[in-house]
């Protein structure tokens, strides 16, 4: 068991005493988040770092220590509300923070016996940093949360990071970065793939990679995560806010994003009647092509937004944003014509914590204004028919997005060769097909031929799941909008 692996199951050990007092996974790593900093903070003020605290006097890691008992849960909460109050990374870090966990007794012992134990800062940031990947990934599995729809499996951001190639020097940013994965893979791409000067490698840990994230919860983690990863300082890489409340003031060499598969978005207002109702949030902006309530789509048109001129894209989307008409008709007809879209990865189901997530990524380049459409071709790989992957008897490897990386061909994407699972369409191909559709594919599904080659059944049970979920989400969004 490596060091990180022995952190994570130290910690996680304890999880399970305190979950007995009600203290979710989530709440969990939450606590953990403040006091790991608190700790962290706190050693940088010693040999052989001696920076000043950033901790203002009083409500330091010491002080947490000498109290026990009624003080110390008292004084844990004085800690949390001040520096919820702060500026830049304690600001993030902090914001709306509050005590979970009710014990004094246990609250000492997971400060005393279990953080204070250990030297945070002289830990490789590999070691702390995948320890607390580790406790983020454990939290996305526990489905009763919710916890998973901010974390992307990380086999598959390694494979978009891996094609999108991100170099030294270029701009990275994440409109929905959650626990901040593709933000992370990227830092982590960059360092394995070049031999970075000292300029290079304070760009790439100071201001290269960026994101926003609208949950606080989540913008905590994220921020934590990345760290204890050596990105970002005393100024936080995450920004908390709504992305799509306005038109983006920076442009970037790269997005990468998996927005969230909410419903569309929507208010609660009072009726004349006094009941509560749900109304439609349309967003509005003057740089968007359509109006619409459809989250997916306008974040699709949001990130061509936050790219530079010849900027690049990869943006996971649901499958409806390929189909849908009206908005969608509309947006994916721009897109082909103020852009490059030259790539779709049709995803398998059984890959995403959330259930009944049918998705897709779809790579496209920003251009220049031109008469003629930017896309000429679309090369489509299929990785969902006769492919069966459930997240804890067949998860997704990194393995098995190798066949997909190497028809992208990164190192050219102009020079690449049909295979089975990879075809292109052209242009008028596609404005042949009704409401400019690219639900795409070709494959014969072999369960519907032969008996023999079905999935094992805990694969065709989940695969059901998956379909029913995506059913009744459907259902409900529908029943939603046919309320006056």
């Amino acid at each position: 068991m490596s060091h990180s692996q022995q952190i994570v199951s130290k910690l996680w050990n304890y999880c399970n005493i305190l979950r007995d007092d009600g203290l979710s996974y989530g709440d969990y790593v939450e606590q953990l988040t403040y006091l790991l900093f608190l700790k962290m903070a706190r050693e940088q003020t010693q040999p052989p770092f001696r920076r000043p605290s950033i901790i203002p006097a009083g409500y330091d890691w010491p002080s947490l220590l000498a109290k026990e008992g009624d003080e110390l849960e008292i004084h844990y909460r004085h800690i949390l509300e001040t520096l919820g109050k702060q500026t830049g990374m304690l600001g993030v870090i902090f914001r709306k923070a509050q005590n979970k966990i009710q014990d004094p007794a246990k609250l000492r012992r997971l400060i005393a016996d279990l953080i204070d134990r250990e030297q945070w800062m002289s830990l490789d940031a590999d070691v702390k940093g995948d320890a607390y990947e580790g406790l983020l990934e454990k939290n996305a599995e526990d489905v009763k949360t919710g916890a998973g729809q901010y974390f992307t499996p990380r086999a598959l951001i390694r494979a978009l990071v891996d094609v999108m190639h991100p170099a030294p020097g270029q701009t990275i940013f994440d409109p929905a970065c959650g626990t901040g994965g593709f933000l992370l893979i990227s830092h982590e791409y960059i360092s394995a793939h070049y031999d970075l000067d000292k300029d290079q490698k304070k760009h790439l840990r100071f201001q290269a990679l960026q994101g926003v994230e609208i949950v606080d919860n989540t913008a905590r983690l994220c921020a934590m995560n990345l760290y204890l990863h050596g990105i970002g300082g005393d100024q936080c890489p995450v920004q908390v806010a709504d992305s799509l409340n306005q038109k983006p003031s920076d442009t970037y060499d790269i997005v990468m994003t998996n927005p969230p598969f909410g419903k569309k978005s929507s208010i609660t207002v009072i009726n004349d009647e006094g009941e509560q109702a749900k109304e439609s949030l349309v967003v509005v902006r003057e740089d968007f092509w359509a109006s619409t309530s459809n989250k997916q789509l306008n974040f699709l048109q949001h990130v061509k937004s936050l790219l530079k001129m010849n900027g690049r894209a990869a943006i996971v989307v649901p499958d409806n944003v390929l189909f849908e008409g009206g908005a969608g008709e509309t947006i994916r007809r721009k897109l082909l014509h103020e852009c490059d879209v030259h790539t779709l990865l049709r995803l398998p189901t059984g890959v995403f914590y959330a259930q009944g997530v049918k998705a897709n990524v779809l790579f496209f380049d920003r251009k220049p204004g031109a008469e003629t459409p930017w896309t000429r071709t679309l090369w489509i790989y299929d990785l969902r028919t006769n492919q069966h992957f459930t997240l804890k008897t067949n998860p997704l490897k990194r393995s098995d997005l190798d066949d997909f990386v190497a028809c992208y061909n990164p190192e050219n994407r102009h020079d690449r060769k049909p295979a089975d699972r990879f075809r292109t369409f052209d242009y008028e191909e596609l404005l042949k097909r009704d409401k400019l559709s690219l639900d795409i594919f070709w494959l014969k599904d072999e369960s519907l031929e032969d008996s023999a080659g079905l999935p094992d059944p805990d694969v065709i049970a989940a695969e059901i799941a998956e379909d029913l979920q995506a059913a009744l989400d459907q259902f409900s969004q529908i029943t939603a909008d046919l309320k006056p």
